[in-house]
């Protein structure tokens, strides 16, 4: 069955490259791997490592975890779940608390439908120690929404 995974991964890689419009050497160079190897991986004869596989993703800029499932490294279910959070942290749109406060609220959610908390929810540490109405209620930015600034009529 990992060979099967390998042979998957190497056709996906090569069709890959061939999109990039990249030699195997220039894959090679650019990923820091040697050419020989990076053969061997698209042959499905090596299985790489998740190291290999990060360094072959960042060259053809393409998802590291695209790569990881292709492999058997990387569960499928995993990957769509690291890859929302990718995209949540991501945002420049947002300010790191209210990614904080977005991604426990996935994790809640996840867990109300039936899905195991990830290993992952531990990045949110400091997320639970902060009580969402310590400073009273916020605006969707994350300003202080509270009527105390505002004169009463």
């Amino acid at each position: 069955m990992a060979s099967l995974n390998v042979g998957n991964l190497g056709e996906y890689l090569r069709e890959q490259r061939r999109n990039a419009q990249l030699s195997l050497r220039q894959l090679a160079d650019a990923a820091g791997v040697s050419n020989p190897y990076l053969s061997q991986i698209e042959r499905g004869l090596r299985k790489p490592s998740a190291d290999v596989l990060q360094q072959v993703a960042k060259a053809l800029r393409i998802s590291a975890e695209t790569l990881y499932v292709r492999a058997g490294i990387l569960d499928e279910k995993e990957r769509d779940e690291l890859e929302t959070r990718a995209v949540i942290l991501a945002d420049p749109s947002i300010n790191e608390r209210q990614k904080q406060v977005l991604l426990q609220i996935y994790e809640s959610f996840r867990k109300e439908n039936g899905f195991e908390v990830s290993e992952y929810a531990g990045d949110l540490a400091y997320a639970d120690d902060v009580d969402a109405t310590a400073d009273g209620p916020r605006t969707a930015d994350g300003s202080d929404a509270s009527p105390k600034d505002h004169p009463s009529s």
